[in-house]
Order: C-alpha cells, then sequence, then structure tokens
C-alpha cells in the first residue's frame, strides 16, 4: 500500500514537472512569415500550436488554407489550422511533429522548438534529413 501511495506521488510530481517546463512555451508567438501569430496550448500531455491570426486574415477573416498540398484540406478556415502537433520534452528543448507552414504548403513529419530566450522560440522542421528550415518566433506579451 505504502509502495503504491509513493508511486502515485511521485507521478504526480513528475506530472506537475513536466508541465511546468511546458507552460515556458504556452502563450502566443510571432512567427517570421506573414506577421503571423501562433498559439501555442496543451493537447494531451504534448503541446499543438495553431493559427490565431496573420496578415492574410487581417485582409480577409475567411482566408482559406489554399496552398495545402491536400486538395481536400484547401476550403478549410486558415484561422485555428493546427501548425504544431505532438510536442513533448523540455526544459529547453521539445521535440515532435508533425509542423505545416500555410504559406508554403509543405508539412514536416518532425521537428524541435528550442527556447533560446524566455521570449525567442527557435521553430525547426525537417522533410527529409538533411532538408531542414528553422524560423525564430517571439513571444507576444
Amino acid at each position: 500500500m505504502f509502495r503504491a501511495a509513493a508511486a502515485l506521488i511521485t507521478g504526480l510530481v513528475l506530472t506537475g514537472s513536466a508541465t511546468a517546463q511546458d507552460g515556458l512555451l504556452i502563450g502566443k508567438w510571432r512567427t517570421a512569415a506573414q506577421s503571423g501569430v501562433v498559439e501555442i496550448h496543451a493537447c494531451g500531455s504534448a503541446l499543438c500550436g495553431r493559427v490565431v491570426d496573420a496578415a492574410p486574415l487581417r485582409r480577409n477573416p475567411d482566408q482559406k488554407d489554399v496552398r495545402n498540398r491536400d486538395p481536400n484540406l484547401r476550403e478549410r478556415p486558415l484561422r485555428g489550422v493546427r501548425v504544431l502537433d505532438g510536442f513533448t520534452g523540455g526544459p529547453t528543448a521539445w521535440n515532435g511533429g508533425p509542423l505545416y507552414d500555410p504559406d508554403s504548403g509543405q508539412r514536416a513529419a518532425r521537428g524541435t522548438l528550442t527556447l533560446v530566450e524566455r521570449d525567442r522560440l527557435s521553430v525547426r522542421g525537417c522533410i527529409a534529413p538533411l532538408l531542414c528550415r528553422t524560423q525564430t518566433w517571439t513571444r507576444i506579451n
């Protein structure tokens, strides 16, 4: 009985610690392209990110995901599109994927998020081992 309780408490402490680390990324981030804003949020036990603003959305709030390589997804609204999915780790680097770039319609299977400073995030996605792209995002206060 004591061992089970100790294991439960240890699990809760470790879970709380991971959540605190993930909290470093939760919030809104300005992207490097189109004056975009991505909101990073918890999705289950991982982190995800969705488009909440961008220059095309300010011009046309009904903007669609027109550059998506999947023709079946081109009519979906751009606002709310998930661009980061399933990132876990911390305290300064998270791994996951896929990542999606609505500007190009490209999807990277895996990527990394690296907290460079409290308000700077390096976002790297790779579509092949040597074919990667990195952007720096800045936190919006």
